[in-house]
């Protein structure tokens, strides 16, 4: 499910074009991303506060069926509007899954595996990450985008919005959820991870003790506030807001816009292009976790070689030129802010079991992770906004009678050379600016590291 939840974060940052170019409406592509990331951003804290009440299996396995259903409603979508409403919902599954997943990780191992633990389990994390791009093309260029939120179904898309879906046979094939379900099933001991221990109390008295524990109105407030505070980013024009979780999310939706938009390429190779930054993420967060465990160089250290490897690899990135043909050295400036992300993640992932209290650790863990995912909305809405703005009043400035969505279409290229090169240099000033904006996501993670620093640094072996 980690990987699953996360692979949903990316795998329609290809499709964008394809999805608008088929549900129009290119200026609120963004929120195909952010929708996701609200729904998954505002339950984390939540499920993992029931999880600690109602149990982990009872609530992990609902999490499953959420996302799993509104996954088939994203794939049934007849309109813009309604692929966003099913990516909220379908979002709320996946944070609950995600929390859970990360608590149940901590806490099948002992504390001194815990750095080893996180980043052999942040590869898969990242894996996806690095997938969802390449997978999203894959399907966007050899069949419809819809399949890229479940593996097949029966019939060709009607306006409906749901099907009716099997486990695998020789005709037909399910979500993976339906086998995750499964496995959740059979795999995870009934009331982990307090197994084989008796009640203290009798069973008549149980839904009495669950309820009083149970702060509803505490936990509606929890999600309208982080709902309202992340969605308010996306539909303003903003600034001075920054969190840790921005660059990796931003970078898997802005990189492939800029191949296709810039660079004329198919959704595919944009996908294809991106591995260096995948790639070394993935390496940063093994390389990070080897380091912290073995070397048992603190965790703060690593954060702040991570800050600056972004500040150096997105400062290059903001300096690419608007020809189509793409630079060879861009692939070397993504490879140092990958490394850096993955240094930043898993690292602060790492550190919370020991910073937090015991009883307090699965909220904490969710709490990190809700914090991660706000970022990446949040930063996902910030770069949007700046894209937008600059790009209309550019294209104003200039005379030119296009709007943003048709930038996406075969409008543009009816239009003579010259303003098609006026328009490929105003998109590649915006992206510029976009990955100056990451620049000082990356700076900003140096003062939030310091205040960890403590006279006995923290050591994660």
């Amino acid at each position: 499910m980690l990987f699953l939840t996360s692979i949903d974060t990316t795998i329609a940052t290809t499709s964008v074009v394809a999805i608008t170019r088929d549900l129009g409406g290119f200026e609120m592509s963004s929120w195909i991303l952010t929708s996701y990331q609200l729904g998954y951003v505002a339950v984390i804290v939540v499920f993992a506060k029931f999880s600690d009440i109602l149990g982990r299996k009872s609530v992990f396995v609902f999490c499953i069926i959420m996302f799993t259903a509104f996954s088939a409603g994203c794939a049934a979508s007849q309109t813009l509007a309604q692929l966003i409403i099913m990516r909220a919902f379908q979002g709320l599954g996946g944070g609950g899954c995600f929390a859970l997943s990360a608590i149940c990780l901590i806490e099948s191992v002992p504390q001194s595996r815990y750095a080893d633990t996180m980043a052999k389990n942040g590869v898969f994390i990242i894996l996806a990450t690095v997938l969802g791009p390449i997978l999203g093309g894959v399907i966007s260029e050899h069949t419809t985008w819809r399949w890229i939120f479940i593996i097949k179904y029966d019939q060709p898309p009607k306006p409906s919005l749901f099907y009716t879906f099997a486990l695998t046979t020789d005709s037909s094939s399910a979500p993976i959820g339906l086998f995750a379900i499964v496995i959740a099933l059979i795999g995870i001991p009934n009331g982990y991870p307090h197994q084989g221990r008796m009640l203290q109390k009798p069973i008549d008295s149980k839904s009495k003790r669950i309820w009083a524990q149970i702060d509803l109105p505490g936990s509606a407030l929890l999600i309208m506030a982080t709902l309202s505070f992340t969605a308010c980013f996306q539909e303003a024009d903003s600034s001075g807001f920054v969190f840790v979780g921005a660059p990796l999310a931003v970078v898997y939706f802005l990189l492939p816009q800029r191949f296709q938009l810039v660079n004329g390429i198919s959704s595919l190779d944009a996908g294809v292009r991106v591995l260096p930054f995948g790639i070394s993420s993935s390496a940063g967060v093994v390389l990070s976790g080897r380091i912290a465990s073995k070397a048992k160089v603190p965790g703060i250290y690593l954060v702040l070689i991570g800050a600056i490897l972004q500040v150096i690899g997105f400062a290059l990135l903001s300096t690419l030129s608007s020809s189509e043909t793409i630079e060879p050295a861009i692939y070397g400036y993504m490879v140092l802010p990958g490394l850096g992300t993955g240094f930043c993640y898993s690292t602060m992932i790492i550190m919370i079991p020991f910073v937090a209290k015991k009883c307090d650790g699965s909220v904490a863990i969710g709490a990190a992770n809700q914090f991660r995912t706000m970022g990446g909305a949040i930063g996902l809405a910030i770069t949007t906004s700046i894209f937008n703005g600059y790009v209309a009043s550019q294209l104003s400035h200039l005379g030119i009678e296009i709007s943003i969505t048709e930038l996406t279409s075969t409008a543009k290229d009816t239009l003579p050379e010259g303003l098609q090169t006026e328009i490929r240099s105003v998109l590649s000033d915006a992206y510029n600016r976009q990955m100056l904006v990451l620049c000082a996501f990356g700076a900003a993670q140096v003062p939030v590291a310091l205040f960890l620093w403590k006279r006995k640094q923290i050591v994660t072996a």
